[in-house]
């Protein structure tokens, strides 16, 4: 008999946690900006990651995080995720993807749209792993105006 998925609620939290901190590492200047974009070099190939200021309340912020592949096929959708930022718990998570459907916790597997279990905890994850290296190893590219 498979065992039930049972969420790791102070993990998940530690990641919300972190993620909420690199977020304003890379956004600074949150309450002003509403756009910037780092370049990445992954194995030889560049890759454009992008935050997007997408909603601003006094107590959430919605950004966009997108990456695009420089010279990539026009099949390939490059991932793009929606995460909330909460500024009274100082918590970000990914609430959906590039399709707006709102992300459940925790899904039945298997299902119609063949989710995984944990599927939310694994794309805050991703995002983590996505930021982290951004700090790490990204060039912010900002725009050059000439006088």
């Amino acid at each position: 008999m498979k065992r039930k998925y049972i969420p790791d609620l102070k993990r998940q939290m530690a990641q919300g946690e972190a993620n909420y901190m690199r977020l304003l590492k890379l956004l600074p200047d949150l309450d002003h900006c509403d756009q910037r974009e780092f370049q990445v070099e992954v194995d030889s190939l560049r890759v454009r990651v992008r935050l997007t200021v997408d909603e601003r309340f006094t107590y959430t912020t919605s950004v966009v995080v997108s990456q695009q592949y420089e010279n990539a096929s026009a099949w390939l959708e490059s991932p793009q995720l929606v995460v909330r930022m909460y500024h009274d718990a100082r918590v970000a998570e990914v609430i959906c993807t590039r399709q707006r459907r709102q992300l459940a916790g925790v899904y039945p597997y298997p299902n119609a749209h063949m989710r995984q279990p944990d599927e939310k905890a694994q794309l805050n994850v991703f995002l983590g792993e996505w930021l982290s290296h951004c700090l790490a190893h990204g060039q912010m590219l900002e725009e050059v105006f000439a006088e």
